[in-house]
C-alpha cells in the first residue's frame, strides 16, 4: 500500500487539487445557478421555448456549447462530491439542468419533486433573496 502511494503521489495530488476545485466551485456557482432557475419552471406539463432560438446562429451555438460544458462540468463534480465532501445530489441535479438530452424536462421534473432536492434549492433561493420554486404539478391521469 505504501509503494503503490509513492507511485501514484502526483495522481493523488491533482485528485486533491480537482477535488477542493470542484468543491470551492460549486459553493460558489450552485447559489446564482438555482437563483436564476424561474420559480414557475417546473409548474408546466411541457417546457417553454428557449429564448435563445431567436439569437444570432453562432452565439446560439457558442451559448449552448458553454451551458453545456458547464452542466457536464457540475454533474461531473457532483458525482465525485457523491465521495468527496460537497453537496454532490445538488450539484448532480443542477448539472443536469444546464445540459440538453432527450427527456431532460420529464427528468428535471422528478428529480426535483424529491423533497430534500426541492428544499435544498429552496432554501439556495431563500438566501439569495429569490421566491421558492413551485412545486411539479403531477401528470393528470386518464
Amino acid at each position: 500500500m505504501i509503494d503503490w502511494l509513492s507511485t501514484n503521489q502526483t495522481l493523488l495530488t491533482w485528485l486533491s487539487i480537482i477535488s477542493l476545485i470542484t468543491f470551492v466551485g460549486s459553493l460558489l456557482a450552485l447559489p446564482w445557478l438555482v437563483g436564476i432557475i424561474p420559480e414557475d419552471y417546473f409548474s408546466h406539463q411541457h417546457r417553454k421555448p428557449a429564448d435563445l432560438k431567436e439569437r444570432h446562429p453562432v452565439t446560439r451555438i457558442i451559448l449552448l456549447l458553454g451551458k453545456n460544458l458547464l452542466g457536464l462540468a457540475l454533474l461531473c463534480g457532483g458525482i465525485l462530491m457523491l465521495f468527496l465532501p460537497g453537496q454532490g445530489l445538488l450539484t448532480m441535479a443542477v448539472g443536469l439542468l444546464l445540459i440538453d438530452y432527450p427527456g431532460k424536462y420529464a427528468l428535471e421534473r422528478k428529480i426535483v419533486s424529491r423533497p430534500a432536492i426541492l428544499k435544498g434549492m429552496n432554501w439556495l433561493r431563500a438566501k439569495g433573496g429569490h421566491s421558492p420554486i413551485r412545486t411539479p404539478i403531477k401528470a393528470e391521469q386518464p
